[in-house]
């Protein structure tokens, strides 16, 4: 049983690190060049994730998983390094979801606080709360680096990290376990479902209103402008948060030991679906900006048909060199 689920976990996370790197590299490269009709704010957002989701792959999936599968004694085995990459992938990990929380509050903020929207909803406020959660969050994950010791030693070299016995024991690194679960993910996870279901509350509210006055209206065009511009901003976020959300759900009950009642072989499994999911959330957004942005797939497309021209210039230029604003354009020259 546990040889099958190794070999999956092994064929998953080579596919994964393959599809994730080229996947996010193009997502960031899209937002940050590219007009996919969407608010600059939003763009900062976008491009903050997919930023913090490439870091998880390259920490996470190829330093950790690909490495121990493919290359199980290399320099990233070494105990300072190893537990290095651990903080990094922690602090990756912590931005990636915290991003996607802060990202939603802006969308609730736009849809809901339309008086708030124009103060908060901005480039130089996302840039702010992005820099400012990083920066909280790198430092948060410091004391990871400490938790280690080496597993062997080789020739004087320390091999592997291995959790210190205080780990399990000392006040301070449980307390330290304790809120890591907490600040990541279980309040994301909550602040997700209720910003995603006022925001919900507030669109059906509204439309209900909007309905009534349109037919009380004597005019024949039904046509609602205001709706339309925010339908996309809409389905990006539900879209986004669901995705957040289904994915992470398996890893939060696993985390809270909602899976201590299985057998070894059925604890085994979900153990590691849980943490296969959770790295999967990873590659998600990129395809949901696929499934949802008609521009982002334009841009991508074109990518896709020229891959040895820069995606830069293929992103800003036509065929003449000249700057090409809407990528429907593109199609007709």
């Amino acid at each position: 049983m546990h040889r099958t689920i190794q070999l999956v976990r092994k064929i998953f996370y080579t596919i994964l690190a393959i599809v994730g790197v080229p996947v996010n590299g193009v997502a960031i490269v899209i937002l940050s060049h590219g007009n996919i009709g969407l608010s600059t704010c939003t763009t900062r957002y976008l491009v903050a994730m997919a930023m913090a989701d490439l870091l998880v792959i390259i920490t996470e999936v190829i330093f950790n998983r690909i490495n121990s599968y493919y290359f199980p004694i290399s320099l990233l085995r070494i105990t300072p390094v190893c537990s290095v990459i651990h903080v990094l992938n922690r602090a990756a990990i912590d931005c990636s979801v915290w991003f996607t929380v802060a990202f939603t509050f802006d969308r609730f903020v736009a849809i809901c606080w339309l008086k708030l929207k124009s103060k908060y909803c901005s480039k130089r406020t996302a840039a702010v709360i992005l820099a400012i959660t990083g920066i909280l969050l790198c430092l948060k994950n410091i004391p990871i680096y400490f938790r280690f010791k080496p597993k062997y030693i080789v020739y004087n070299v320390p091999f592997y990290c291995s959790n210190k016995p205080s780990y399990f024991t000392d006040p301070r690194w449980i307390g330290f376990s304790k809120f890591e679960k907490i600040l990541t993910p279980l309040i994301p996870f909550g602040l997700i479902l209720l910003l995603n279901a006022l925001t919900i509350n507030h669109i059906l509210v509204t439309s209900r209103v909007r309905k009534t006055l349109r037919g009380q209206s004597k005019t024949e065009n039904h046509h609602d402008p205001e709706m339309e511009s925010r339908k996309k901003s809409i389905v990006l976020l539900f879209s986004i948060s669901g995705s957040f959300i289904l994915l992470w759900l398996v890893y939060i009950l696993y985390i809270f030991n909602a899976a201590n009642g299985l057998d070894d072989d059925d604890f085994y499994t979900f153990r590691n679906i849980a943490y296969m999911l959770r790295n999967l959330s990873c590659c998600t957004n990129t395809f949901i900006y696929v499934t949802t942005q008609s521009k982002f797939r334009e841009y991508l497309k074109r990518a896709v048909k020229y891959p040895f021209a820069s995606i830069i210039n293929l992103i800003n230029k036509d065929k003449n060199g000249k700057q090409l604003k809407d990528p429907e354009l593109w199609n007709k020259r």
